[in-house]
């Protein structure tokens, strides 16, 4: 598993200094960042990889609505993305069989454009999807097994806590479509404001990473922070490096 950080973590210091905020993800140690809003941030994403040492095989852009796909991938095909993730859909949409099978019908259609670039599409969850039952498992489960083989998920480990989840036996249940995972502590309550760095809350971490061995990307990522975010995040950084 190749440690990421996810951009969304660094937001408030990107509007300030696009460039200078990727230059300090990679002094800090990362050689692959997830950013977010693709679209709009192209041009950026292209600079910043030209400018450092540092690459993108993941990002997060929303593509399941019905505006025009094209532009979506011409991005991430210039940025260098392998995994595009659609970040979040309606939670209305999960509390039904129907809702689910819609949403996985968006997908396969999605991975079918996608594999021409050479893209693969997947989803990344919150709690909702998780918390939602549909008979005995979570709506998310029930996703997973209407997907193509070619979709494939980012679990965020935090939010599926939140949301009920025993999260090493998730992860066991979904199996190889994980190819990603989003790592946070906490004291997982449903207000991000508690979100705290890897080995200082709540989660169980060591089953979950165990669990998550067998994916291609481990993203570190706060919703939100209290402390100085940098220094979170070199903490975060400096927990998994010990336990690789």
């Amino acid at each position: 598993m190749q440690i990421s950080v996810q951009m969304y973590s660094v937001r408030d210091a990107l509007a300030e200094d696009y460039q200078g905020t990727v230059g300090r993800l990679v002094e800090l140690g990362f050689a692959v960042a997830e950013p977010f809003a693709l679209l709009e941030r192209r041009d950026e994403l292209v600079k910043a990889r030209d400018s450092f040492e540092i690459a993108f095989p993941s990002a997060h852009q929303s593509f399941l609505g019905d505006d025009d796909f094209t532009p979506v991938l011409e991005a991430a095909k210039a940025v260098g993305v392998t995994y595009l993730v659609d970040p979040f859909w309606n939670p209305e949409d999960w509390k039904d069989e129907a809702g689910v099978a819609s949403i996985a019908q968006r997908l396969n259609q999605r991975a079918q454009q996608a594999a021409a670039e050479g893209i693969r599409v997947g989803y990344h969850n919150h709690a909702f999807e998780v918390s939602s039952r549909i008979g005995d498992r979570s709506a998310l489960e029930v996703l997973a097994e209407q997907l193509d083989p070619e979709v494939v998920l980012e679990v965020d480990t935090y939010w599926a806590a939140v949301g009920g989840a025993d999260v090493p036996a998730l992860l066991s249940a979904l199996g190889d479509r994980v190819r990603l995972v989003h790592l946070k502590d906490g004291d997982l309550a449903e207000d991000p404001a508690g979100q705290l760095p890897l080995g200082e809350g709540r989660m169980p971490l060591p089953g979950t990473l165990a669990a998550s061995a067998g994916v291609d990307y481990g993203v570190i990522e706060f919703d939100q922070y209290a402390g100085d975010m940098f220094d979170g995040i070199a903490t975060s950084l400096t927990y998994l490096r010990d336990r690789a």
